[in-house]
């Protein structure tokens, strides 16, 4: 800056000077001027020269500091604090300036080439496998989707690489990159960071006070009897959980009929569940997921889980909820960034199924680059579970029935049941849910999809005392989930246990009223029934004549042989298929099964099950094992299979 004021000051005097004194004197000044332009010029250059030099140097790497780097799992980010950048000097600043306006000159650069990678790397000072790190980050960024999903591909099936190879994909990769990762059977989990550090609890605060606190802060307007009915139990608990955390006396205020298996449990670990319970139940209303993701649910949700680590049934209802979140696609960024894909990728690799099912569904909820369909609370997709290169040519769908679930009720004959540790080696020999295991192995080219529902026996035993759900309600409520599975859009086979085969005649008779549902009747090819009582169950009769104890619920009721509606359901569907190519293989328990310690009771007589249409086989079974194979060559298995390749056999050729 002093040498530009002195060449101006030089200039000036040039202009006024005397016009005797003019040559002389500008001469003189020009001299001045060379002199002290060359010096700065000459400075400069060689500045100049010093800071290239400096640069190369930085950007010069220790090969043998990589080679230690490359033995690390993680990538060192050196940060400097602010106070000791205030102690450098004009030259490092000046230095600074210098870099910025390199890097810049260089990104500048490679926006104009535009395909820094696809040049040839013999400039580049990296290893070839580095360079197919590089590029297969650049590949699963392109426009073509083909070539996106081939480089997820290509990345899941990497396992020579080292640590910080996996480590860079995982920084560097896109969210649509993650995913796919995520739902990759055969990637590492490497490629996954850690969730990110959770926020600390407020001060004299617990994680059951932030639950309640986010539970009361969900919107109590315009939603059922049952989910006010849920919150405000919950609310109610854990109020007297905190009162006895701090020496008051913790009770079930009333409730304690309903609820008497929790007795045993933690006080806040039970108040905790119910918090979640009513939370999985806003968690299915769109708008509720809003506000669970602005109150700081899904860091709260992920600091449970990771609390709850040796507590399958508090992991498995956090995880309900964020796949129910995922349902909603502006949700997606706030899950990944909060972590969760991490996390649900290593769920899914368990040997636990139910575990691995929950994390599949929250995936492919994420998943919106290779699954179009929506799986919703209680559809479950058992196979296939992670991204495949097998072509899906048709569905088969397992619904429960009375006080059955989506997975324990396809398990296998618990008496032949070996220990867990021999089954995580051969699952040939036991499975705990062998649709997910045996079928999918013997037919890989299915879909197969599970449904869960809550049930009773009697209303003593209701989850929620307001919640008097009827078949047709039941029905209506299921077709719609699994029509937003994309059930219907490919040939399948129902395969339904006890009442869960009423909810399938009742659905098909409600699709075949609707027009946007005629799909679903004209993919239908089989249905396999496992005890249905078409005509009623002797359970129904027992439940009446001793009402009074066992208080019997709506669907029980509607099994009775004389209800009216079950009558009416029989004699539509009966009218509805005559016309139809429906293939039907019908199996019944010809032993009675224990209901409780003292009762013994034969649930589906042979008459009940005969639908009047298919095969009829009795099975030396009771009512509870007639849907669970002894073994993978039990005659109930290999006749079920045999009946699912016939039936498909067209479709699966295609």
């Amino acid at each position: 800056m002093s040498l530009g004021a002195y060449c101006v000051i030089c200039c000036r005097r040039i202009g006024t000077s005397a016009s005797r004194l003019k040559n002389r004197t500008s001469w003189r000044n020009i001299r001045n001027i060379i002199r002290f332009t060359g010096s700065f010029i000459l400075g400069g250059s060689l500045f100049l020269t010093y800071e290239v030099l400096a640069l190369k140097k930085s950007l010069t790497l220790d090969t043998q500091v990589v080679e230690r780097e490359k033995m690390k799992s993680y990538i060192y980010v050196h940060t400097v604090p602010a106070d000791k950048l205030e102690t450098h000097g004009l030259v490092w600043q000046a230095r600074k300036e210098l870099h910025k306006a390199v890097r810049k000159v260089l990104a500048a650069s490679a926006r104009v080439l535009r395909n820094p990678f696809s040049d040839s790397f013999s400039t580049v000072d990296i290893e070839d496998h580095d360079c197919a790190v590089w590029l297969l980050l650049r590949k699963s960024r392109e426009d073509d989707r083909a070539a996106r999903l081939e480089a997820v591909q290509e990345m899941s099936q990497a396992h020579h690489w080292h640590d910080y190879q996996y480590r860079v994909i995982a920084q560097a990769c896109d969210p649509r990159t993650l995913i796919g990762l995520a739902r990759s059977k055969e990637s590492d989990l490497r490629f996954f960071l850690p969730p990110p550090p959770l926020p600390s609890l407020k001060e004299d605060s617990s994680t059951e006070e932030e639950l309640r606190h986010l539970l009361a802060s969900l919107p109590q307007t315009e939603i059922d009897e049952c989910l006010q009915y849920f919150t405000s139990l919950a609310l109610s608990e854990s109020s007297q959980s905190l009162a006895a955390q701090k020496g008051g006396l913790w009770c079930f205020g009333g409730n304690g009929l309903p609820y008497a298996e929790s007795f045993g449990e933690v006080p806040s670990a039970t108040v905790e569940m119910f918090c979640l319970e009513a939370i999985v139940k806003h968690s299915e209303i769109p708008s509720h997921c809003d506000h669970i993701e602005a109150g700081g649910g899904l860091q709260l949700l992920q600091r449970l889980y990771q609390l709850h680590k040796d507590c399958p049934k508090v992991q498995r209802n956090i995880m309900r909820i964020i796949g129910n979140m995922a349902l909603n696609e502006h949700l997606h960024p706030a899950i990944i960034r909060s972590g969760w894909v991490s996390l649900m990728a290593e769920a899914l690799k368990s040997f636990h199924i139910m575990e691995a099912s929950h994390a599949a569904r929250t995936l492919a909820n994420l998943d919106r680059e290779t699954v179009h369909e929506k799986y919703q609370d209680g559809v479950y997709v058992l196979h296939p579970q992670c991204r495949t290169s097998q072509p899906i040519k048709a569905d088969v769908l397992f619904i429960h029935g009375l006080m059955g679930a989506a997975f324990k009720t396809w398990r296998q004959q618990d008496s032949e049941r070996v220990l867990l540790e021999n089954s995580l080696v051969d699952e040939d020999r036991y499975t705990t849910c062998w649709p997910k295991t045996w079928l999918a192995k013997d037919c890989p080219a299915l879909r197969i999809i599970s449904v869960e529902y809550d049930t009773s026996l009697s209303d003593w035993r209701a989850r929620c005392p307001m919640e008097r759900k009827s078949i047709a309600f039941r029905s209506n409520e299921l077709l719609s989930k699994l029509r937003a599975a994309g059930v219907g859009d490919r040939p399948m086979i129902w395969i339904s246990h006890s009442m869960g085969g009423l909810l399938v005649k009742k659905m098909l008779l409600e699709a075949s009223k609707k027009p946007e549902l005629s799909a679903v009747i004209n993919n239908t090819r089989g249905m396999i029934f496992y005890s249905v009582p078409h005509h009623g169950s002797h359970l129904a009769e027992y439940s009446v004549n001793i009402r009074y104890l066992l208080f019997p619920s709506l669907e029980v009721k509607e099994l009775s042989k004389d209800s009216p509606a079950l009558q009416t359901l029989q004699d539509d569907f009966m009218e509805f298929a005559k016309d139809k190519n429906f293939q039907v293989l019908s199996f019944v328990e010809t032993q009675p099964t224990f209901i409780g310690s003292m009762i013994k009771l034969h649930i589906v007589p042979v008459e009940s099950a005969d639908l009047g249409i298919g095969d009829l086989i009795p099975v030396d079974v009771n009512h509870l094992n007639i849907c669970k194979p002894k073994t993978k060559d039990a005659f109930l298995y290999q006749r079920t299979l045999q009946f699912i390749r016939e039936t498909l056999a067209r479709d699966l050729e295609k």
